[in-house]
């Protein structure tokens, strides 16, 4: 993985309400929290899919080295999807990394979960 100034060059980063707009115009939600947090409430949307960046170990989050390739197989590199995270961070890299490897159609969300729940956007909970 390189540093995060490498990617923002070819990464374009919207705020909530334009992801939220982009939404209903089509774009589809990577979501690249924990299986845990997707499930304690997500971007209310139609076409989301969680695949998380990092996962959760006893030694702290760890790199999902699976990333790429469990993207490659749900989403084309020409499709169009926003990537969300918690507050923007690994969003950010993720983004960065998936456009990287071909990507033409992705943007990274902004601020994340917060921000969206924040604006008072849509919110989806599975568990409740």
């Amino acid at each position: 993985m390189g540093s995060l100034d490498s990617f923002e060059a070819g990464i374009v980063t919207v705020d909530v309400k334009t992801a939220k707009n982009l939404l209903h115009s089509g774009y589809a939600f990577l979501d690249v929290r924990t299986v845990e947090e997707f499930k304690e409430g997500h971007v209310a949307t139609e076409k989301i899919v969680n695949i998380p960046y990092q996962f959760n170990s006893p030694d702290g989050r760890v790199k999902n080295d699976r990333f790429l390739e469990e993207v490659s197989a749900v989403f084309k590199k020409d499709d169009y999807f926003i990537v969300g995270c918690g507050g923007g961070g690994r969003s950010l890299v993720a983004a960065g990394e998936l456009v990287n490897i071909g990507f033409k159609n992705v943007k990274d969300m902004g601020g994340g979960f917060q921000a969206w729940v924040a604006n008072g956007l849509p919110v989806s909970y599975p568990n409740a």
